[in-house]
């Protein structure tokens, strides 16, 4: 490995954050470089460091990568995180792709003036389209895939903390997936990821939304 893995982006959960979940499973130490003005921005892009002008970007065994997604797959692929063919790595990415996509809808809560509405969506989904898929295939089984950890293990445990903090009661009805919540959490590297002090980011604030906006010259509506 060409150095210690670096990640650029804010001092935030945001896209990075199952990054930061995923490299703490798989044990490998990181260090973070805060976006905190537009110059460091401008220095990235400067630097050609951002292929679309865009973070995450996480610099890792001498390469410099962006696109959550891309960033994810190769971590899961160098740390054994990803199955152990193409048939598993194809349910990884199935389960992977919709819990990134109901993760997404929380991150952005944080912009909007009135997230009422939206919460009430995110909750109806989780509970209608995304838990039961996971309620069901957790059913005898400890992992979703393979019987072994992988990626999507990790998404989803991070997938039902999040919801947890918007709806504390949603799991009353899944069982399964609150006890598959019990046996991640029990893993010594989650366990001190969960603890107070760690890199595991706290919810956004106004104080993130303000340097956002900062560090991208862009008018995102205030609460």
């Amino acid at each position: 490995m060409a150095g210690k893995v670096v990640l650029h982006y804010f001092n935030g959960r945001g896209k990075m954050e199952s990054i930061r979940w995923l490299l703490t499973v798989a044990e490998v130490e990181f260090d973070e470089v805060f976006l905190t003005t537009r110059e460091q921005y401008e220095k990235l892009l400067s630097d050609g460091a951002l292929m679309f002008q865009q973070v995450p970007m996480v610099e890792i065994d001498g390469m410099k990568l962006i696109q959550t997604r891309a960033i994810l797959n190769y971590i899961a692929e160098r740390y054994n995180l990803h199955g152990k063919d193409i048939k598993e790595r194809a349910m990884i990415n199935m389960y992977s792709e919709g819990l990134l996509d109901l993760m997404e809808m929380i991150m952005t809560l944080f912009m909007s003036p009135d997230p009422t509405a939206k919460l009430a969506n995110i909750e109806s989904k989780a509970k209608e389209r995304y838990l039961p898929v996971f309620e069901k295939v957790l059913s005898g089984s400890i992992y979703l895939v393979g019987g072994k950890l992988s990626c999507a293990d990790v998404q989803l445990l991070e997938c039902t903390l999040m919801l947890e903090e918007k709806f504390p009661a949603i799991l009353a009805d899944f069982r399964n997936v609150k006890s598959f919540q019990g046996r991640m959490t029990r893993i010594p590297a989650i366990g001190r990821f969960l603890q107070p002090g760690s890199k595991r980011k706290p919810q956004p604030d106004e104080s993130l939304l303000k340097t956002v906006r900062e560090v991208f010259q862009f008018n995102i509506p205030s609460k």
